[in-house]
């Protein structure tokens, strides 16, 4: 798939796709047909990466739950803060 493909499934603009590509957050290829080449990207790559991200924000979110629970600030209204 394309960048612009896989930065549209992923929710980010494609500047931002590419330097995960370039930082090897996700695989990619250069077609290699033409000078100039695109770089393209496999799907099952952008949805691993995109459950990764998934998952790693599921961590810090409960993360940060239990250390409100553990801080005693979970049960108190948002105005007391």
């Amino acid at each position: 798939m394309s960048t612009y493909e896989a930065a549209e499934l992923l929710g980010v603009s494609r500047p931002t796709l590419v330097k995960l590509l370039e930082s090897n957050e996700i695989p990619y290829q250069r077609a290699t047909d033409r000078p100039g080449a695109h770089r393209r990207v496999k799907l099952q790559d952008v949805m691993a990466y995109r459950e990764k991200r998934r998952l790693e924000r599921r961590r810090l979110l409960d993360e940060l739950t239990a250390e409100s629970v553990g801080t005693g600030m979970y049960d108190k209204p948002a105005n007391e803060f």
